[in-house]
């Protein structure tokens, strides 16, 4: 048997951090990683602690934290039950929203001085190679899972990324660890469990080294997509624009398969998973090159592509808020919906705003439908539709700015103007976003 703790010393000295963090699901991989982790502690006296997503999709969900807690205590490991809900009704796999809620849940316990270690092993390399080999992927779909990778503000690792299940479990047995056992795993309904238990033994049977064969793979596939990152670098400089947007006019110049790797290049950098080359070509035909009146748009996971004054925005799901109203007081901060921010009515001589008479009749809305207004310097007052399009406000943030109302009239929108009714030096409207 292999010596799995010389293998992980080895890759935690490779990858040096003052604190290293264990993402612990209770799993056979996970809790020998606990095992490894707490002797590494022992001998080279660095920081360590543990982290439990509880998805809450099994009835065994809280006995298996109770138990991490119960390994933790008596390694002395700090640990931490992070607790999420994934909402079952976008339409993604239950498999793909638990991956995206748990590595949201681990980036808000990594900064600059820590690392992420991930349990992930060489069936789990052969499995993810397989399944993005089934969805037709290239290159950066085929590299699979890297070693070491950018997480958060910090680093993931993956120690034992090129070690075999059976070893995992050999050293398990040998350690009499106990560990915990999700039902689900049995469940070939599911891609990556028909491949664990009806596909990779078959092949593994056949060819004994194609786990190794297949980390090759993926770091050859990682290797050239790190090439063509580097040659396109200049024309995705020029592409992208301050706002983080893509410049259509940018992509027209490169060939197709060229224009694909920079939508792929700039779809990364806004952190959406690697579309397919029907989702790449259904941005640049019908959202792109849409006609010039259409509002159109293309969900990709949990964001959507966007078009706006011949530019793609890559933009996160929003909420609807235009059915949101509150009262706001001058000087007291004011709590948006959404992550939309503060607004505060601050009181200050030389401000551009004039208090009403009955400042108690204040209120912050979103919903501009049916509201005119006339900005100061103007002449005469345009509906807000007509207003949002002159000051260039693509049309899925008109709905997210705040108005500030006196009863039935605009006194001001956040960010843009003050309406000349309520022009004055009583008080200025500021949006911290």
């Amino acid at each position: 048997m292999m010596d799995l703790y010389a293998h992980f010393s080895h890759s935690l000295s490779q990858h040096p951090a003052r604190h290293y963090v264990l993402a612990l699901s209770g799993g056979v991989d996970s809790r020998v990683m606990l095992e490894l982790l707490a002797r590494y502690r022992s001998q080279h006296g660095i920081l360590i602690s543990a982290v439990h997503v509880h998805h809450g999709l099994s009835a065994n969900a809280d006995q298996w934290a109770e138990q991490c807690q119960a390994w933790c205590d008596v390694l002395a490991v700090p640990l931490r039950v992070e607790r999420v809900n994934l909402d079952t009704t976008q339409g993604d796999s239950i498999e793909q929203l638990a991956r995206e809620a748990r590595y949201t849940a681990l980036a808000g316990y990594i900064d600059q001085h820590s690392c992420l270690l991930l349990g992930q092993h060489s069936d789990d390399q052969l499995e993810t190679f397989l399944l993005a080999l089934k969805r037709g992927s290239g290159p950066k779909g085929l590299a699979s899972m890297p070693r070491s990778a950018v997480f958060g503000q910090g680093r993931l690792l993956r120690p034992l990324l090129t070690v075999a299940r059976s070893d995992i479990e050999a050293f398990a047995a040998q350690q009499q660890l106990a560990w915990v056992e999700d039902e689900s795993n049995l469940d070939t309904r599911y891609e990556r469990n028909f491949l664990r238990h009806e596909v990779t033994p078959l092949l593994t049977q056949r060819w004994p080294s194609i786990r190794q064969a297949v980390q090759r793979s993926a770091e050859l596939c990682a290797e050239q997509e790190s090439v063509l990152a580097e040659l396109l670098a200049d024309a995705l400089l020029q592409a992208v624009q301050a706002d983080g947007s893509l410049a259509i006019e940018s992509l027209t110049r490169h060939s197709a398969a060229v224009r694909r790797q920079l939508l792929r290049a700039w779809l990364d950098r806004h952190g959406v998973n690697m579309p397919s080359r029907i989702q790449t070509d259904i941005i640049w035909d019908e959202v792109a090159q849409a006609e010039q009146d259409a509002n159109p748009k293309l969900k990709l996971g949990l964001h959507h592509i966007r078009r706006f004054n011949r530019r793609l925005y890559c933009v996160g799901l929003q909420a609807d808020v235009s059915a949101w109203s509150r009262q706001i007081k001058p000087d007291q901060v004011l709590d948006l919906p959404d992550d939309i921010g503060q607004l505060v009515l601050r009181v200050a001589p030389g401000g551009n705003l004039r208090i009403p008479a009955e400042p108690e009749h204040l209120r912050v809305i979103f919903e501009p439908q049916g509201l005119s207004a006339c900005p100061v310097g103007r002449a005469g007052s345009r509906k807000l539709k007509k207003l949002f399009q002159e000051y260039q406000i693509p049309s899925w943030q008109r709905r997210r700015i705040p108005i500030l109302m006196y009863q039935q009239q605009v006194v001001a929108v956040a960010g843009l103007f003050v309406e000349r009714d309520f022009s004055g030096t009583d008080a200025e409207l500021l949006w911290q976003q």
